[in-house]
């Protein structure tokens, strides 16, 4: 297991996590070791995302970089976008989806590295994504006030509903029977069948994370020390307990065998994981915390769990993008609200061989060149 952090001083942490069987005081204690600092951006990290083998971090410099897990070596770097990466998805081991400040979503092939579908998303920025467990739809929300729902199957746009204000974070339940949309220091809860808000939840501070820990309770970090947990039918507040001593970043969940596990990255420099009880209104317990020394802004949680083939097949969760004639959206498919989400719409069609024209892989040699012959362009382009 390895605990991976993204920071304002431009660095990827990499802590290796042993599981403990007890202390003196009677409690389970966990270890964290540093594993690996990767210092590739050139300004400070936006984004994370881990899969079975690589962690991509986004940057406020525009690029993703790769980072190998395995053989703890960066593999490249991909620079299509022109704007601050705001959201980095893997679904599957195949595909990777990347948001941005230039409205784009974009399709990578997690293989050969290659931009499979660049996608005019939102006419302000993409703020932030969320995937289906099914891997067939997303969502993403922006700074035009628009929540979109995104057909993965065929790479294009399926719903436009218009929100009263800009949305910062938006994401699926576990089950995928319901999502939840972010506004400043509320959360609204939709229901799938009728894609209409079923209750509000409100924070006492702005919230910066999110994260289910079943399609019942979701966790919740705001500007402020504490984490809460909420009930997402009751709308009730089940917990609260003071997680960090400056504001909560990021938040992350998993389970494994006997464990609930609650992983928090803070402003303090400190990464904390927490043993979630059965009874959500008692506030989970401290398993481990590592001190990294420096502002924290995004996590991931490697598990470890896939082993990597190269010719295994994509699976029915992993379709692949088709129609790659439809490359971006034109301003009136951005704009026009589709009135009828229809979740029936969504079968598989089958597996395309078809590769969009775009960015590639840039090799960790090539990168600092790269980067300042796409600079050269923007200014010449201005």
């Amino acid at each position: 297991m390895e605990l991976v952090a993204g920071s304002y001083e431009q660095v990827l942490f990499g802590f290796t996590v042993h599981p403990g069987s007890g202390s003196r005081d009677g409690r389970e204690k966990w270890t964290a070791v540093a594993d690996f600092t990767h210092h590739a951006h050139t300004a400070s990290l936006s984004a994370v995302a881990v899969n079975s083998r690589f962690v991509v971090t986004g940057s406020k410099d525009e690029t993703i970089h790769i980072y190998d897990l395995k053989k703890k070596i960066e593999h490249g770097a991909l620079v299509h976008h022109n704007g601050t990466i705001t959201c980095l998805k893997f679904f599957g081991s195949r595909h990777l989806i990347s948001g941005a400040e230039d409205g784009l979503l974009c399709i990578w092939d997690a293989k050969k590295w290659e931009c499979l579908k660049s996608i005019k998303a939102h006419k302000g920025q993409v703020t932030f994504l969320s995937i289906h467990p099914s891997g067939k739809l997303a969502l993403s929300v922006g700074t035009d006030k628009t929540l979109r729902t995104w057909n993965l199957v065929e790479g294009r746009s399926a719903f436009i509903k218009n929100i009263k204000q800009n949305a910062h974070i938006v994401e699926w339940s576990p089950s995928g029977e319901k999502y939840i949309v972010v506004l400043l220091n509320k959360i609204d809860v939709y229901h799938l069948d009728t894609a209409s808000v079923s209750g509000t939840i409100t924070n006492d501070k702005r919230i910066s994370s999110v994260t289910f820990l079943s399609d019942d309770v979701l966790a919740v970090a705001g500007d402020e020390e504490a984490v809460r947990l909420f009930d997402c039918d009751s709308l009730m507040r089940l917990c609260e307990f003071k997680a960090h001593e400056n504001r909560v970043k990021d938040l992350f969940s998993f389970q494994i065998p006997e464990h609930h596990v609650l992983v928090t990255a803070s402003n303090d420099g400190f990464i904390k994981m927490w043993k979630l009880k059965q009874d959500k209104k008692v506030p989970p317990s401290l398993l481990c915390e590592v001190n990294t020394g420096a502002r924290l802004t995004c996590l991931g949680v490697w598990l470890d769990r896939v082993t990597d083939t190269k010719d295994s097949p994509p699976s029915a969760a992993e379709p692949s993008p088709v129609n790659a004639g439809k490359l971006e959206m034109t301003e009136e498919e951005c704009g026009e609200e589709t009135s009828e989400l229809n979740t029936k719409k969504f079968a598989l069609t089958g597996d395309s061989t078809k590769l969009m024209k775009g960015s590639s892989l840039v090799p960790a040699k090539k990168r600092k060149i790269t980067g300042m012959l796409e600079k050269k362009k923007r200014k010449k382009k201005t």
